[in-house]
């Protein structure tokens, strides 16, 4: 009988070869995404200062609220268009993008396309 690996353990490998290539920069820091089965996370990390910038996630106030659930892509776009207000604010324009190893569907594409409409370029 074959087994087959989780998609944790799927996604967990992409993430790691992802990362090998991936590095944030202070002119060009890393925007790590990472969704859970409940809510979804965000952060801008300046990888050679190993210092995250800007952070956001569903648990959030400003985010949950207008919310019915915290885990469709309705959250996603919310979450980067709050994302790329507060990274604005911080001065912050240009960003590489981490997927996390999640396929770049679904609320990754949402999140991805709120960042981008709210200011942010990858």
């Amino acid at each position: 009988m074959v087994s087959k690996k989780s998609r944790t353990e799927v996604r967990q490998k992409k993430h790691s070869r992802l990362r090998n290539h991936l590095s944030g920069t202070a002119a060009r820091p890393r925007l790590s995404v990472f969704r859970s089965n409940n809510h979804m996370y965000a952060q801008i990390i300046d990888d050679e200062k190993q210092a995250t910038l800007v952070s956001a996630s569903t648990l959030d106030k400003d985010v949950k609220e207008g919310l019915e659930k915290t885990n469709n892509v309705d959250a996603a776009k919310k979450l980067g268009s709050v994302i790329a207000e507060k990274a604005k604010a911080q001065g912050i324009s240009t960003v590489v993008l981490d997927r996390g190893g999640f396929i770049y569907a679904g609320k990754i594409a949402a999140f991805s396309d709120a960042a981008r409409e709210g200011g942010l370029d990858f």
